[in-house]
């Protein structure tokens, strides 16, 4: 087996390809394809990757059965039939000219009435600089179509890093190894982030405790010394509890927090007295948790070091998720873990990623136009919207959207308060395109669904929220049918549309050596497939955060002091709604899905067997409810029928509908995103899936009670 090119190899030769994993999960994994007479044959993890070493979770290790899914959509694909939910679409084959030719026609007539009637959607369905955030913006900045806020997944978290410490930026995953006690808040890292849980498990065997967070007792959960089962939404409670214990034992260190944490009157005093106001006792009541259970973890955080904290996005999908990632970020500030390798925190280190954003997305072909923006967490509401309708904050909402492009998303399935979204897409005067693998949800809803390529046909390159190493995904195969990179199906678009700029004619070669500009050797990430950034092991040892000061920060004048907010939905904050929905709901994904991805691969579906919802045995028998029994999970937003599961990984008064299945493949067309809210948070404009209460009942016959 050797190491070759495409165009140098022989036809019976095997080919060794590097690639990239595109999907959007914390540690980007290096990987190898082996190809044989032009057929992908075998994929694994590139075992000198050193953040990743070989290994591939359960759902990447499956991609060539993705590739060449016997389902996936290999040619242009025109709607001939009605727009309707539930029904077996109708759609043609046609040629790629006569596909663009249309869509650009219709495109120009909207623009001629005003272009940000036309609204792109997209989001991280691949990962990569290229086919995610290039051509496809200079495409919709050159028409002034509406901006949009992609806001859906990690939003108020970046929010409240970049409030605190300047960026999105964090401790390197290679040095968890080295901690001797690990808070995992958030994070099924087993089935999420498992190269993290790589290096917890080689510090779990040298010694160090590891503490899972997290309302769900998880499979991460069942294998640390420790779970502490707090109520969705607390974890800023949680957080300023622990303060106040490091404070009174004096587990500090006063000599950092002097020198590097912010020391105004909005600095270190207000948030020492905030922190005083959070007793074990009260911090206790508001997580649903025991005092000692407060109290042991801030003993350890405060004496076991170095202490390093592994965040992860679920926990801030509610209404106060980024104060609480503030206040989560301040703790190794605190206590001075900064000042070792193995100590601090990640949630993302994006933000080390010399991105050469403006070069690659060009929004200076917005020419001085300032097209409005609309946030993707709302799209139910804003496709039912009218031209000119008043908004709750009393601005107006601009043109009704005539046109949607979506691609790298599935907007049907993973949106909040989907049935909007369903009647909003079933609109017969919403033009939309979908850019796609496979007929999911959305692409069943759309006039025009063109073949994308997958990401051993197409070339990328990526960063990584997770490991701090750059990666190159070269193409390992041809495309497989007419399929096409995102980048080349927007230069085509471009094209027909009259948009004669230059950079519309750059080769995705061109923008590969572009995306990073001149920070990292395009000719050593060509040549080993990743690059490792220049950055210290310890890179907050002496301070020097990227803020106005070099202090972490505790204030901000946009969002404040970090506070604790409690859910726009509980027995605290909405008593009357409680009554009638008691039981909070969470949504994390099912282990062998990934959002709404390989949800239709046939053998990853058969592990989760169908849509669940856990349930812990005294809220099933207060309900009358057994194991196994189909059941109705509503409340004022819909209503979604699945399976019970009784387990003891639910909480008491907290229920999980695991997810994203696609709607198709739910009991009643429906998915757990009937019951979630258009809701934002408080940093960041993000969702609050994890901000909802529901109500459990036996099902009867489909749509009873609905």
């Amino acid at each position: 087996m050797s190491e070759t090119t495409l165009e140098s190899a022989a036809p019976e030769t095997d080919v060794v390809v590097r690639a990239a994993c595109p999907h959007d999960c914390p540690d980007t994994c290096a990987i190898r394809v082996t190809v044989r007479n032009g057929i992908a044959i075998k994929l694994q993890g590139d075992p000198d990757h050193p953040p990743t070493h070989g290994a591939l979770c359960t759902k990447v290790s499956r991609y060539t059965e993705r590739t060449y899914h016997p389902e996936r959509v290999l040619h242009p694909l025109r709607r001939v039939g009605p727009k309707q939910a539930g029904v077996a679409p109708q759609f043609e084959p046609v040629s790629w000219d006569d596909a663009l030719d249309d869509i650009a026609r219709r495109l120009r007539e909207i623009a001629a009435r005003d272009p940000e009637a036309i609204l792109p959607y997209s989001y991280a369905g691949t990962m990569g600089l290229l086919q995610g955030s290039s051509m496809d913006r200079r495409f919709f900045h050159r028409l002034g179509a509406s901006l949009l806020d992609r806001t859906i997944c990690a939003s108020a978290g970046a929010a409240a890093l970049g409030a605190t410490y300047g960026g999105k930026l964090g401790m390197h995953l290679e040095h968890y190894a080295n901690s001797k006690l690990i808070l995992i808040w958030g994070s099924n890292s087993i089935a999420s982030n498992l190269h993290f849980w790589t290096f917890a498990q080689a510090a779990k065997r040298a010694g160090a405790k590891l503490i899972c967070i997290d309302p769900r007792r998880t499979e991460t959960a069942d294998k640390c010394h420790q779970h502490i089962a707090l109520l969705p939404g607390t974890d800023g409670a949680l957080a300023l509890g622990m303060m106040h214990e490091l404070i009174r034992n004096g587990w500090l260190d006063q000599a950092y927090i002097d020198a590097h944490v912010e020391n105004g009157p909005e600095g270190w005093a207000a948030l020492r007295e905030r922190a005083l106001a959070w007793p074990p006792e009260r911090t206790a009541a508001e997580c649903g948790i025991s005092v000692d259970e407060v109290r042991g973890l801030a003993r350890d955080y405060g004496t076991l070091a170095p202490a390093a904290i592994r965040l992860n996005y679920g926990m801030q999908r509610v209404r106060g998720g980024g104060n609480a990632v503030r206040l989560i970020a301040l703790l190794p500030c605190l206590t001075g873990a900064w000042r070792d390798a193995a100590g601090g925190m990640l949630l993302s280190a994006s933000g080390w990623f010399p991105f050469n954003v403006a070069a690659m997305e060009r929004p200076d072909l917005l020419a001085g136009r300032q097209p409005r923006t609309l946030n993707m967490v709302k799209i139910g509401d804003d496709l039912l919207r009218q031209t000119g309708e008043a908004l709750p904050d009393g601005s107006r909402f601009g043109p009704r959207i005539e046109a949607l492009v979506v691609y790298n998303s599935n907007p049907v399935a993973v949106a909040p308060d989907s049935a909007k979204v369903v009647r909003g897409f079933e609109r017969s005067d919403l033009f939309t395109v979908v850019l796609e693998h496979f007929m999911t949800d959305t692409a069943d809803l759309a006039d025009y669904v063109l073949p994308a390529t997958t990401q051993l046909e197409h070339l990328d390159v990526h960063g990584s929220y997770g490991h701090t190493y750059v990666l190159r995904n070269e193409p390992a195969i041809m495309p497989v049918g007419e399929a096409r990179p995102n980048t080349q199906i927007f230069r085509d678009l471009a094209a027909r549309m009259g948009f004669d700029d230059a950079c519309f004619l750059d080769s995705d070669e061109a923008l590969a050596q572009t995306a990073f500009g001149p920070t990292v050797d395009p000719q050593a990430l060509r040549r080993d497939g990743w690059v490792k950034l220049d950055l210290a092991d310890a890179p907050f040892a002496d301070g020097g955060f990227p803020t106005a000061d070099g202090r972490c920060r505790i204030s901000s004048p946009i969002f404040g002091g970090a506070d604790y907010l409690p859910n726009f939905e509980s027995a605290r904050s909405a008593p009357a709604l409680a009554q009638r929905y008691p039981l909070a709901m969470i949504s994390p994904p099912a282990r062998n899905f990934l959002n709404s991805s390989f949800v239709n691969m046939k053998s990853l579906r058969a592990i989760e067997g169908r849509p669940l919802l856990e349930m812990h045995a005294d809220d099933a028998a207060a309900r009358g409810l057994a194991d196994g029994q189909l059941v109705r999970v509503f409340n004022d937003r819909g209503s979604h029928r699945c399976h019970l599961r009784i387990n003891q990984r639910a909480k008491l008064g907290v229920v999980h509908g695991l997810g994203i299945w696609w709607r198709k493949f739910g009991e009643d067309g429906t998915n757990v995103n009937q019951l979630t809210s258009q809701a934002l948070t408080d940093l960041g404009r993000a969702p609050t899936f994890y901000d909802c209460l529901v109500e459990v009942e036996a099902a009867g016959p489909a749509n009873e009670g609905e």
